[in-house]
């Protein structure tokens, strides 16, 4: 029985030495001195706040993309020991002794280093030379702007390594003959596409237009083996099937999955808060949850409230009322009602409570039992500390004449009687018999007497002036079709009301609520307001001094400072190797004229070059020149404020296509020796011309040596270039 173990037991493996040697040049090109500078570099004072708040658990909004690159970030952080305690507020800081900079930096460099193989085995399963595939992984290797950008705490080495992945793991799974079908390595490649892509979409969305490429691409792949004969139609069902989940069903859900994480680690308030709902909030450990913890869910007659608009932006406010009056006339000329003065008040204070009244009763606390107020009931809202009622009528707002003035009604004997009946609308209702929930519950209150829609105008741009205190206006809107998150407020704060007399329920205004009852969120309602919060949250685009636009990137007549030494001429830029991006240039023109004089002559029945070739050279150019174009195009497109980085993927792709010109001019247009011989002696020339340039930017693409004022100078190759000269 044990015989075999006479035997030694021999393992053989088959190692592609061009495959090692790449990688670990790579990881020799991005991991060489990595933790230089021990300083804040250009984008790590943004990506590290996020990076503190991890480490501390508190939540935070990022409007620039989904969270699964900062996690990763933050990842390098936690195995590194770092505590978060850093101050992010200055490009060139030093890094203080508790901040793991190797940590810090380690996975965006080995996401780099590991785009190098990727290169060259994309170009392998496109079924060109390993000559060529060698090319492209050089070349990448050859990168000073994507050396710059691995070296650092980014997400753009994390996006451009997923990214290839994706493109690798679907030309492999593409590449698997027919039998291998529904095999375990077929499975693999498929499952391995679809998670790469959802990882390349959670790091940035910027992933989103290579994943819609691949999806593109699959496509038109089963487009085509439905014309395939030897193919039933169980089998098409299954292929479809298949794809279906590995593609899309699977993706979204890890895309999710990143939120689950995410906001599974940031269960503390934050100073993002503001901007979420009071329901977020309330979700939160510390902040509003410590206030509003355990308050009634169901508001009722006789309770006690504050209103916060849903809107929240620009900043949150709520309902509030104090005893000043509006003026008899305002700067314009125009009269008012002289009536107390409503405003929305960005600031938690006692003016911002309300009592919730019965229009048929005279009683200002809650019955026993709480007689909950429902959707479509008829209510008045009595400032708790003045007990004047909320009112609106037919008299312009200060600051929109166009609205109703919105006020608390004060008696003068004139003829102008109250009109201070508003009738709840549950927004989010489920059904017409809903109650009105505190925190859960969006609301509109609808004027009874003119149907105008109490709303906030002040949250989009309207303060009201001295006289107001700066406050922002309430008008009543006329009701129309129309839908904006202004003319909608919810419960924040609420407490049943015990006090019928005015100096004993100013008391209870004063005082903390103790009811015992949740109102915690579920996921997917946190990730649909996260989400949308992500997607819709614009910061004020400001013109920043490396900002450049989509031209400038072609051609590189722009670069980025990204680190000075405080005393040395030592620095680290952005700037690509210029004759690669010349070189990623041309090959795209040359790509585009040949494609067009194929096709025309294609059209004419003339066939230059054989079918599998053609075949070669169009599959080719669907990866690696529609990988420009949709990562380049698009930002033509888009209103923010853009830096030569976003330029890196679509440059990636851009590299890629260069070996694949070369090798068609090579094998289908150089057809003499002499022609071979030349064009290889050019390709010589040409890469030695790449590794020229590479070397002599390399002191700014590493920050070392420190250069002399001779030397910088030197490197000014042009005049747009922001090379930092410190007067002597």
């Amino acid at each position: 029985m044990l015989g075999f173990l006479k035997e030694p037991v021999v393992v053989t493996a088959k190692i592609n030495v061009n495959l090692v040697a790449l990688t670990v040049m790579g990881l020799i090109s991005r991991l060489w001195g990595f933790c230089y500078p021990r300083a804040v570099v250009f984008d790590e004072v943004y990506y590290g706040q996020f990076v503190s708040l991890y480490m501390k658990r508190i939540f935070f909004v990022d409007d620039s993309g989904p969270p699964f690159g900062h996690m990763l970030l933050a990842l390098g952080g936690y195995l590194g020991g770092f505590d978060g305690n850093f101050l992010w507020n200055r490009i060139g800081a030093e890094y203080s002794m508790n901040v793991p900079v190797w940590s810090l930096r380690l996975l965006p460099a080995l996401a780099g280093a590991l785009c190098v193989p990727l290169a060259y085995q994309i170009l392998v399963e496109l079924h060109f030379s390993h000559c060529a595939a060698l090319g492209a992984a050089l070349l990448i290797l050859l990168e000073n702007s994507l050396i710059t950008q691995s070296r650092f705490m980014l997400l753009e080495s994390i996006l451009i390594f997923f990214i290839l992945l994706a493109v690798l793991s679907y030309l492999k799974f593409y590449n698997l003959k027919k039998h291998s079908a529904f095999s375990g390595s077929w499975w693999f490649w498929l499952l391995l596409t679809g998670v790469a892509c959802s990882c390349a979409v959670g790091v940035k969305y910027m992933g989103l237009f290579t994943y819609m490429l691949l999806l593109a691409i699959a496509g038109l792949h089963f487009w085509h083996m439905i014309g395939d004969q030897d193919l039933s139609n169980v089998s098409l069902l299954c292929h479809f099937l298949a794809r279906g989940l590995a593609l899309i069903i699977i993706p979204m859900g890890l895309y999710l999955s990143f939120f689950y994480v995410h906001l599974a680690l940031l269960y503390r308030s934050g100073p993002h808060d503001q901007i979420m709902t009071s329901a977020f909030q309330a979700s939160l450990e510390g902040g509003l949850a410590r206030i509003t913890q355990g308050q009634p869910l169901e508001v009722a007659y006789g309770s006690q409230i504050t209103l916060r608009n849903v809107l929240g932006k620009p900043v949150q406010c709520w309902l509030h009322s104090h005893t000043n009056t509006y003026p008899i006339r305002y700067e314009n000329g125009r009269g008012s009602s002289h009536q107390q003065q409503v405003t929305c008040y960005p600031f938690k204070d006692v003016n911002n409570w309300w009592i919730v009244k019965d229009p048929g009763m005279q009683q200002l606390v809650v019955s026993n039992p709480p007689r909950p107020v429902r959707h479509g009931h008829i209510v008045q809202l009595v400032h708790g500390i003045t007990t004047r009622y909320l009112n609106t009528h037919d008299v312009a707002a200060p600051l929109s004449p166009h609205a109703q003035e919105v006020s608390c009604y004060i008696d003068y004997n004139i003829s102008m009687p109250a009109q201070n009946l508003w009738r709840v609308e549950i927004v989010n209702r489920e059904s017409d018999t809903d109650v009105w929930k505190t925190i859960l519950s969006e609301v509109r209150f609808v004027h009874v007497n003119t149907s105008a829609v109490l709303k906030a105008s002040g949250v989009i741009g309207a303060s009201l002036p001295e006289w107001g205190y700066r406050q922002l206006e309430v008008v009543g809107e006329k009701l129309s079709k129309g839908y904006h998150q202004s003319m909608v407020w919810n419960v924040e704060e609420h407490r049943y009301g015990k006090s019928q007399e005015q100096k004993e329920r100013e008391v209870e205004l004063h005082s903390p609520t103790q009811m015992d009852i949740s109102k915690n969120l579920s996921f997917m309602a946190k990730f649909t307001e996260l989400q949308w919060k992500i997607l819709t949250l614009k910061n004020e685009d400001t013109e920043h001094k490396y900002s450049s636009s989509a031209l400038d990137w072609i051609t590189m007549d722009t670069n980025i400072a990204y680190w000075l030494h405080p005393t040395s001429g030592a620095q680290i830029h952005l700037l690509g190797n210029v004759a690669t991006w010349a070189s990623a240039n041309a090959a795209v023109l040359i790509y585009l004229c040949l494609s067009l004089w194929y096709l025309l002559r294609r059209r004419r029945k003339i066939y230059d070059i054989p079918e599998d070739a053609w075949q070669l050279w169009v599959s080719a150019g669907g990866i690696c020149g529609g990988g420009w174009a949709v990562n380049y195009l698009p930002f033509f497109l888009m209103e923010k404020t853009l830096f030569l980085y976003h330029y890196l993927p679509a440059l990636t792709f851009q590299i890629l296509l260069i070996p694949v010109v070369l090798q068609h001019l090579g094998d289908h247009l150089c057809r003499s020796v002499l022609l071979k011989s030349m064009f290889s002696a050019l390709l010589v020339a040409w890469f030695s011309s790449v590794y020229f340039v590479y070397c002599t930017f390399s002191p700014v693409t590493y920050g070392q040596p420190a250069l002399a004022l001779t030397e910088l100078k030197a490197l000014r190759w042009k005049d747009t270039w922001n090379i930092l000269i410190r007067k002597q």
